[in-house]
């Protein structure tokens, strides 16, 4: 899997509330997305990233499937590079220039709604997709967007490691009590071997602080309501692994792919990651499987989703949404990206989804869908990395035991509700 984005936003959300907010007022009307000419056929431009790098022919095969049922339209795609491309957007849509249809992560699918750059669209089959995934591109009640493909979290285990130790393997049920009773067993430190991973980071916080019932922030996002008995749940959960049933800085953790080599190795029981590592664990020289992750006092796993729009200034409006619903929903598109590793579709009909839970390691694909039941999404604001940065820093540093949780939280909070102001 690939080009989902799952770690980082793009660096240009801190740069669009200005730019957008300016393309709403005054360039509804200057687009090259002209309509097409009476008796003529509609001409849809779609600009996305995800294709770029392997899978522009499999997006060139979705679009001749489409173009031939659909013999009245036309698409334009037009691939950029992930890494230049929402610099490129953000250009083309503040100009007035944009595509008919384009593709975003959910952080920039959030700050280009708040922009009033994008349609309704209207006539969605809900039916079509996993309801996690297309509430995800809805905003105020109305859809704005359509899931395209996904990715999340699930509970990486050792067999062979649970099974020499006598403890009983992961289920769906499984609490963090469970986790880390199961943990404290499994951890051998004159062996090596650790029980647990999960980074003490951002992301993993806003996910563990659901999973305790909590919200990072309020309604409207003026301030923040992480520090709270969720929030201090969730920090010492993750804090409190450190050099007990997980490695610290000092071990290794946080250096790249650490802990993937550590799993592979076989020094690792249980191992907090995404899907996206099932190829690369394929030819792992012991039994592993998954499970959905374990909660506090509910489930929330964490899901990273791309997404397709239509511009709000788009003059073939209709086409445009017959193009993304085609590539969000139709056979073909499942089919393509199922054969081809292209991510996985948000299509809710798991029959079409056979091949891919058959695939081989691990067993319990099924784990992958799942997860999909109870969701959390990361929160977005305007300076977004900042945001991202001031958390982690602070949870890191009660890891190290330079802060005391609470302390860490309530400095945490003082930094992030100063970038909301």
């Amino acid at each position: 899997m690939k080009n989902i984005a799952r770690r980082s936003v793009a660096p240009v959300i801190a740069g669009l509330v200005l730019a957008l907010g300016a393309c709403a007022q005054g360039s509804a009307t200057k687009t090259d997305n002209a309509p097409a000419t009476a008796g003529g056929p509609v001409t849809v431009r779609y600009m996305n990233f995800s294709a770029n790098g392997g899978h522009e022919k499999d997006l060139d095969a979705i679009k001749a499937a489409f173009e031939k049922d659909n013999p009245t339209i036309k698409v334009q795609v037009e691939t950029t590079p992930y890494d230049t491309y929402f610099t490129k957007l953000q250009t083309a849509v503040a100009g007035g220039t944009a595509g008919d249809a384009f593709e975003l992560n959910y952080e920039n699918f959030v700050t280009y709604t708040k922009s009033g750059a994008l349609a309704e669209l209207s006539g969605v089959e809900p039916a079509a997709y996993k309801p996690s995934l297309l509430e995800a591109f809805q905003a105020d009640g109305k859809q704005y967007g359509l899931p395209e493909s996904f990715s999340n979290v699930v509970l990486f285990f050792n067999k062979d490691l649970f099974k020499a130790a006598g403890v009983a393997e992961p289920t769906a049920d499984w609490t963090w009590k469970d986790e880390q009773a199961a943990a404290a067993k499994l951890t051998d430190k004159a062996k090596k071997v650790w029980g647990d991973y999960q980074p003490i980071s951002f992301f993993e916080f806003y996910k563990a602080l659901a999973q305790s019932g909590g919200e990072f922030l309020n309604a409207d996002k003026t301030s923040s309501t992480f520090n709270s008995d969720a929030g201090k749940q969730a920090a010492a959960f993750l804090v409190g692994k450190a050099g007990k049933t997980m490695p610290t800085e000092a071990d290794g953790a946080g250096t790249p792919d650490f802990d993937s080599k550590l799993f592979k190795s076989g020094k690792l029981a249980m191992w907090h990651t995404g899907i996206w590592l099932f190829s690369g664990m394929a030819d792992a020289p012991f039994a592993w499987d998954v499970v959905v992750e374990p909660g506090n006092t509910q489930k929330a796993s964490a899901m990273f989703t791309n997404g397709v729009v239509v511009s709000a200034t788009s003059k073939n409006k209709e086409a445009a949404q017959k193009w993304v619903s085609y590539l969000t929903s139709s056979d073909v598109m499942t089919d393509l990206r199922l054969k081809t590793s292209w991510e996985l579709p948000p299509v809710a009909d798991e029959a079409k989804l056979a091949s891919y839970l058959k695939a081989g390691k691990p067993a319990n694909r099924q784990a992958v869908f799942e997860s999909l039941d109870a969701t959390v999404l990361p929160p977005v604001v305007e300076r977004q990395q900042e945001l991202q940065d001031a958390v982690t820093k602070e949870l890191t540093a009660a890891a190290a035991g330079r802060k005391t949780v609470d302390q860490a939280l309530a400095d945490a909070q003082k930094a992030v509700d100063a970038l909301l102001r």
